[in-house]
């Protein structure tokens, strides 16, 4: 059977002490005498005591904690690199200011359920339109947050990066390029989707597409539209469909590199041609799109940046700092071997 673990109280018989002055030898030690403290630490060891981190949380009134507040299950979330490039910038900033970072997903597939278990102080929300409950929950319990991706809250940090803009240029150059016969391969929308169309992102990506497409006297009834999760074993099947139809395109823009992937995936195991008989593009610029074959021309976003400037604004807002406006990133095309005229 497992010895007893050692409580404050041992360790303050250990060491000849009171029970406060244990707890200010870890919490507090400018209250007591260097010697004091350094006999009630060797004592602690001694015991393998160690304080209780919930506890020390309770009474700090802080977690030195950041949670992320994600929009799908964590399998999900894992499968897609983009998470890890903005992690990794999130990341950077928490090493640098001492923070960890809390991952939160959907709990019994209610974001707004998952926000009361997380002990943080405060959250990087990512994908959430702003008049869900959950934007209303953080601002009812007063918990410090900054939206990525979502709609503009008055008051509250934002980032988000010219979604479309940056699809505007890479409809633009497919269609410059003589492509009429388009396919869209969209991330399934989800919650995203009313009944008054696209929101966030997903809206702002097909906005620019349609830019592009008027300018050519063209409209989204013109292309082919085609919704998948965000897996490439999604993207895979939706383009084997997508092939499968009459009337199939010549080009197939693609709203993520992982949907990409999977596009080019299919085209080849059907024997059809990357880029000369159909051309893909994506949208992100993960780092496996500038080694992928072919190599994929998609639309760049600094990830890594935005994970960096999400962290920054959330521990300046803990810190009750001067608050950050809404930023949003520029996008740029990225031109490699997946795109070429039609034949």
């Amino acid at each position: 059977m497992p010895s007893r673990k050692a409580t404050s109280n041992d360790v303050a018989a250990a060491a000849g002490v009171s029970r406060s002055a244990v707890s200010f030898a870890f919490n507090n030690p400018q209250r007591i005498s260097v010697a004091t403290r350094e006999r009630i630490l060797a004592a602690a060891e001694r015991l393998g005591y160690t304080p209780d981190p919930l506890g020390r949380m309770l009474r700090a009134g802080t977690t030195n904690s950041i949670g992320v507040l994600l929009p799908q299950r964590l399998a999900w979330i894992l499968e897609n690199p983009y998470y890890s490039r903005f992690l990794m910038g999130a990341g950077q900033v928490c090493d640098q200011e001492g923070y960890t970072l809390l991952l939160t997903p959907p709990l019994q597939d209610s974001v707004l359920k998952a926000i009361p278990y997380a002990a943080v102080d405060g959250f990087i929300v990512c994908g959430l339109e702003a008049d869900r409950g959950e934007v209303a929950e953080l601002s009812r319990r007063g918990i410090p947050f900054v939206l990525i991706d979502s709609d503009r809250v008055p008051g509250a940090p934002s980032v988000e990066v010219d979604d479309r803009g940056g699809a505007r240029e890479v409809a633009r150059y497919l269609l410059d390029l003589g492509h009429r016969r388009l396919a869209v391969l969209s991330m399934d929308p989800g919650a995203a989707v009313t009944e008054r169309g696209y929101r966030g992102p997903l809206a702002r990506r097909m906005a620019g597409i349609a830019d592009a497409l008027a300018e050519r006297d063209l409209t989204m009834a013109d292309v082919q539209l085609t919704e998948a999760p965000v897996t490439r074993a999604e993207g895979y099947r939706a383009t084997r469909d997508l092939m499968a139809g009459g009337h199939a395109p010549t080009a197939i823009l693609a709203l993520s590199d992982i949907l990409a992937y999977g596009a080019v995936d299919a085209l080849q195991e059907l024997a059809i041609k990357v880029p000369s008989e159909v051309s893909v593009t994506g949208f992100d610029d993960l780092s496996e799109s500038a080694w992928f074959r072919p190599r994929l021309t998609t639309v760049r976003q600094p990830i890594v940046t935005k994970g960096r400037m999400a962290a920054e604004f959330l521990i300046s807002a803990i810190r009750g700092e001067e608050q950050h406006p809404h930023q949003v990133l520029g996008t740029s095309l990225v031109v490699r071997e997946s795109t070429t005229k039609p034949a």
